[in-house]
């Protein structure tokens, strides 16, 4: 599965437009109370854990907007595109992963 932020893949031409698809994922409340808690964590600025969980919520956001092409038989994603929330309030500190573009087959 290739997956491309263009809206084109150079050299290849689309043969069917199957239209968006996403995928989510969530990093809950507890992750921010162990990163945040404890301070010594945090190397040059950085927290490696937070960072980690993060990468495993795009990834979970990717696979699981890949799964959802795949159904339809496409065997490329473009116009990628990646966001992150703070969802906060009544959720509590929660950070949602979205993943979405345009499923397509191309030859």
């Amino acid at each position: 599965m290739i997956l491309s932020s263009t809206n084109t893949l150079e050299g290849k031409q689309i043969k069917k437009y199957y239209g968006i698809v996403t995928g989510e994922a969530l990093i809950g409340s507890n992750v921010y109370k162990d990163l945040f808690s404890g301070v010594r964590d945090v190397v040059g600025g950085r927290t490696s854990r937070y960072e980690e969980e993060i990468q495993k919520a795009r990834m979970v956001a990717l696979r699981s907007m890949e799964d959802k092409a795949l159904d339809f038989g496409a065997n490329a994603i473009i116009g990628l595109k990646i966001n992150y929330a703070n969802l906060g309030g009544t959720m509590g500190n929660t950070i949602l992963v979205t993943a979405y573009g345009t499923a397509i087959t191309y030859v």
